[in-house]
């Protein structure tokens, strides 16, 4: 079996995006706007925080991949490809972390 990628779950989210309705849950989720999907990505990050604290490994393994496809469910909604953010990732790495945060709150 090939690995499976972000970006083979970036293309299935995008494909099921524009399914049927009634269909397919991410189709659902979009269906419901932006609102909806960044409501459930923020239920996901807290049962990734859970899981982390909780040192349960399985869970958390399980958690975070409900977390990057609720992710990616918003940046399909909202209209923004996972490259844009690997390119303001990669512009990042030409500083520090913290000048790079520094330099976000004006100084």
């Amino acid at each position: 079996m090939e690995p499976f990628t972000v970006y083979d779950l970036e293309k299935r989210v995008q494909t099921r995006a524009k399914a049927e309705p009634g269909t397919s849950y991410t189709r659902t989720l979009a269906d419901r706007g932006v609102a909806h999907c960044a409501k459930k990505l923020g239920e996901e990050a807290v049962e990734v925080a859970i899981a982390a604290i909780a040192e349960d490994r399985t869970r958390l393994v399980e958690e975070t991949a409900d977390l990057l496809y609720h992710l990616l469910v918003v940046l399909q909604v909202r209209g923004v490809s996972l490259a844009e953010v690997e390119t303001v990732l990669g512009e990042r790495t030409r500083q520090t972390g913290l000048d790079e945060k520094a330099a976000r709150k004006g100084g």
